[in-house]
């Protein structure tokens, strides 16, 4: 069964950590998402929702603030047997609220995904919407994402054919 009232949204735990990196295998694999040392998840787990039917994670998805009103959702995953069943939206919701709930006015997203983003009231989005003193303050940041939010080039041959995407919330 792949219903929406068949699944739900909730913060992760520390349990969870491996069904995330479970999650993410597969695409890592694929080069569509780059892959996460397992340490790397457990220091980011209040970052993630995640969505279970029964004891089964079959989503995932993460919040990172990257300045006082911005933020990334990042690590979006959804089972495939699961897609196209209202999972994804469901865990863009959650992170979207968590956003609001922190005072984040704006979120960033690098995908491939453009017509799900798109749906969701996301932008396409040009080389600099930040102004210069923030630029010069998250380029101190070592996180790759603000990096590839930035679009640094060091950061450019493994997100090519990605889409740099923003919301006002």
């Amino acid at each position: 069964m792949t219903d929406a009232s068949a699944y739900t949204v909730r913060p992760a735990r520390t349990a969870d950590v491996r069904g995330i990196l479970e999650l993410l295998q597969p695409w890592v694999e694929r080069r569509i998402l780059l892959g996460k040392e397992l340490v790397t998840l457990f220091e980011s787990v209040q970052e993630f929702v995640v969505a279970e039917a029964g004891d089964r994670l079959i989503g995932c998805g993460a919040l990172h603030v990257m300045w006082e009103d911005l933020g990334e959702i990042r690590t979006l995953i959804v089972a495939e047997d699961w897609l196209h069943h209202g999972v994804g939206g469901g865990l863009v919701t959650a992170l979207e609220d968590r956003a609001n709930a922190l005072g984040l006015r704006r979120l960033f997203c690098l995908t491939f995904e453009v017509p799900f983003f798109t749906r969701r009231g996301f932008e396409p989005i040009g080389e600099q919407i930040v102004d210069p003193d923030v630029y010069s303050q998250l380029l101190r940041s070592p996180d790759e994402g603000v990096a590839e939010f930035l679009d640094l080039a060091h950061v450019k041959p493994n997100t090519l054919g990605n889409t740099r995407m923003l919301k006002q919330l």
